[in-house]
């Protein structure tokens, strides 16, 4: 299975998590770095196109700005990351010069991939970075950055930028071999493939008791979850070994390997699934659930059980069951009080074309 999803690869997004970009200072572990360039600037001169997604901004900025832990202070923080993201990026472009391969910083906010033309502008830059031979480099602009506008961690952030591409594979290098089981028993297992994220995968999925990082296993399972359902194969493996890529793109057995699920989703269907935050809910009876998961009907007035939310028409909602879980997403045609008032025409609510079941 993992010869097949992964023989041909030519795009892939790279994210390198804090704990493997720095010391127990806080500091960039230069040797450390470099071996991780060396394995991109290796699949770069095999041919295929590479986006890299870095942490370490806030971990480096903690080094230099002499923090012991995580500032618990958005504005010290942002200063941590001020300060971290030209250290950072000095230290890329040294390192990838060797190679003679150039490198471009991206830093990115959650508003920038939501709103669909800067959406489209995004991608754009992206592709004609990679077609001129360029290494982008993207992080969360944490230097301004703030609640309502943050992906949440860079593993969301990697999930998006490859389904914005869209890149044909996703990995994720981290301070563990993978998901794994038992972890931290006498009889830990790395679990070399997962085909469905259910209760028994996100019940091994912690957090983080990192000074620097934030998210851990669990935020990686949601980027799994983002990626897959966009048709994107993901490995979770580990950044200290230096034979990481190479392994993992010849098909052995190296990390854990998330299956893509078979259908990928188109740019617009992507753009409605996962680039936004929901303005509001809408949840539906049974019979509606079935004909939008089964049938791949419209939601229509009669279906709509109650909403919640103060959203308009032309916003994006989680389309829920009556148990609360969400199961879609859409582009409402009318706004929240139109929907309150049970007086809407026989016209879809959400049409088929703008509702993604995820």
């Amino acid at each position: 299975m993992r010869r097949e999803l992964l023989k041909s690869i030519t795009r892939m997004v790279v994210k390198l998590g804090t704990g493997i970009l720095t010391d127990s200072r806080k500091r960039l572990d230069s040797a450390q770095m470099e071996q991780l360039v060396s394995q991109v600037a290796a699949q770069r001169k095999a041919g295929r196109e590479i986006v890299l997604v870095s942490s370490g901004a806030v971990g480096a900025g903690m080094g230099v700005l002499g923090y012991g832990k995580r500032p618990s202070q958005l504005a010290e923080m942002q200063a941590c990351a001020a300060v971290g993201q030209s250290h950072l990026m000095a230290a890329y472009g040294q390192l990838f010069a060797k190679f003679d391969l150039p490198v471009a910083q991206v830093l990115l906010t959650h508003e920038d991939l939501q709103h669909h033309e800067r959406h489209l502008n995004a991608r754009n830059t992206l592709v004609t970075l990679l077609q001129r031979g360029v290494v982008p480099i993207i992080n969360e602009n944490d230097a301004v950055s703030f609640t309502e506008l943050k992906f949440g961690d860079n593993d969301k952030l990697s999930a998006l930028v490859a389904s914005l591409l869209p890149a044909d594979l996703l990995v994720i290098l981290t301070t563990v071999d993978g998901v794994i089981e038992n972890f931290g028993k006498a009889n830990p297992r790395t679990i070399p493939v997962v085909e469905q994220i259910d209760a028994t995968i996100e019940v091994l999925a912690g957090g983080t008791d990192s000074t620097t990082s934030v998210g851990g296993m669990a935020s990686k399972i949601q980027a799994a979850r983002i990626v897959t359902r966009a048709g994107i194969p993901l490995v979770i493996a580990s950044g200290r070994k230096k034979t990481a890529l190479d392994e993992i793109l010849r098909g052995a057995d190296e990390g854990t390997l998330f299956v893509p699920q078979p259908n990928k989703l188109k740019g617009r269907k992507r753009w409605i699934a996962f680039f936004h935050h929901p303005r509001g809910s809408l949840y539906v009876d049974d019979g509606a659930r079935k004909a939008l998961r089964e049938s791949g009907r419209s939601l229509l007035p009669p279906g709509v059980a109650r909403c919640e939310g103060d959203f308009a028409a032309g916003d994006i909602v989680r389309i829920c069951d009556l148990n609360g879980t969400e199961f879609a997403r859409g582009i409402a045609r009318f706004g929240a009080a139109e929907v309150q008032s049970r007086q809407l025409p026989r016209s879809e609510v959400v049409h088929r074309d703008d509702l993604v079941i995820l």
